[in-house]
């Protein structure tokens, strides 16, 4: 039961960091404006909350997992909006990362 609540939880958090991340490097690198930049920071608070309904209740643990999600959210991220193709080496790490997240996560204790 708990993976069914975190999973969805651990998507929506990178979707707020990622795409507030995207948002201000929009802003500031392509000259985008302060709009964009501040739906950025709009977004990265946003993850901060969502970060916070994981069910675990050890910061530690539930951040150090959230690292692995960054890793293979980011290369989805710019495959799907950026025209990134990920080599053989970048899906092995996303995937290891994937692997420890389970194992921080999910391993009974």
């Amino acid at each position: 039961m708990t993976a069914l609540r975190s999973v969805p939880l651990f998507v929506l958090a990178a979707v707020a960091e990622i795409g507030g991340a995207w948002l201000i490097w929009q802003g500031l690198r392509e000259h985008r404006g302060l709009l964009w930049m501040a739906a950025g920071v709009v977004a990265l608070g946003a993850y901060g909350f969502v970060a916070a309904f994981q069910p675990d209740p050890h910061f530690g643990r539930v951040l150090a997992a959230y690292g692995g999600v960054f890793v293979a959210g980011s290369l989805l991220w710019g495959m799907l909006v950026d025209g990134f193709r990920p080599d053989r080496w970048d899906l092995t790490g996303a995937a290891l990362c994937l692997l420890g997240v389970a194992v921080i996560m999910y391993v009974p204790r």
